[in-house]
């Protein structure tokens, strides 16, 4: 029995073949670190941005994404690719720069599309526009990081927009061909079971495309490291997040694409839990998790909403 939606076997669907994501670093910046809105960035993130660090390198776009097809062929035998503009919020800078990178990206033989990492207040109708553009020709994901529908959880990430903000951007972007997709974060700090179920039924109520699950994991250099390292913050066990996990998932629509149920920390960031690193391990803990409780995406999900 098939569990959840997942992103791989959706893409095959689309294309035919195995399809990677190829992580891209346009080096654009954040207003949550900028000073437009905070200069300390929410409290998981690093100066990094989670991202490789190769626009500080020197590699564009195009050297970026031919060195991610020679190996993304190689270990998975992908013949097809969608660039990830991962690092930081990549509608963050004026529109015309903004088309260069997109252009620079569909121009690489093999892009069948793109998948745009940003903030849901970093949003306007000339990018929605432009996206959409793109889509009569790509597939087209924006992802707009939430992290929780919880407005003081919000706060208390110093994430610097609230859920309402999410909200308008969803509706922003609906009409224009371009696939939504919501980053959400389980085990954040003062959350229990029931704020992150909620964040699930509000998620499963929006008209949007796939969700990604992450691991709240402590990175080096975060001032969650210093909560974590004063005591003030517990990490999830494996066991406990393939529960949370669970639980997520079965208030969704079985429409919707799952892109990802656990996060890939830099080994040389991490500073807890050790087990993310064990992604197979985390990944079948979260798929027996679902074979015992005899569940599925979708399962308390009738109609229209979740019940």
């Amino acid at each position: 029995m098939k569990r959840y939606n997942d992103l791989n076997s959706y893409l095959r669907e689309i294309f035919g073949c195995r399809v990677q994501k190829i992580t891209v670093d346009a080096g654009l910046s954040c207003p949550n670190r900028d000073g437009t809105i905070s200069t300390g960035g929410c409290i998981y993130c690093n100066e990094r941005g989670s991202g490789t660090g190769f626009f500080g390198l020197g590699l564009s776009i195009t050297e970026q994404l031919t060195r991610g097809k020679i190996f993304l062929s190689k270990r998975y035998k992908a013949k097809k690719f969608l660039a990830y503009f991962q690092s930081f919020s990549n509608t963050y800078a004026p529109i015309d720069r903004l088309r260069t990178l997109y252009d620079e990206a569909v121009a690489v033989e093999d892009i069948v599309g793109l998948s745009i990492g940003t903030r849901p207040d970093c949003i306007d109708k000339p990018i929605v526009r432009l996206l959409g553009h793109y889509s009569k020709t790509h597939l087209i994901w924006i992802e707009y990081g939430l992290q929780s529908a919880n407005n003081q959880t919000l706060m208390r990430l110093n994430r610097g927009h609230d859920f309402d903000c999410f909200k308008h951007a969803v509706e922003l972007t609906k009409g224009h061909g371009i696939q939504i997709c919501a980053h959400v974060i389980l085990g954040l700090p003062g959350e229990t079971r029931t704020d992150m179920l909620r964040t699930a039924k509000m998620l499963a109520s929006l008209d949007i495309d796939g969700v990604k699950l992450h691991l709240l994991y402590v990175v080096k250099g975060t001032k969650m490291d210093a909560f974590y390292r004063q005591g003030h913050y517990r990490c999830l066990t494996r066991e406990e997040y393939a529960e949370f996990v669970c639980d997520f998932l079965e208030v969704l629509p079985e429409r919707m694409i799952i892109q990802r149920l656990t996060g890939d920390p830099h080994p040389e960031e991490l500073v807890a839990p050790v087990w993310a690193l064990e992604k197979s391990k985390n990944l079948l803990c979260i798929q027996e998790a679902l074979e015992r409780r005899n569940t599925w995406q979708g399962k308390f999900f009738k109609g229209d909403k979740p019940i």
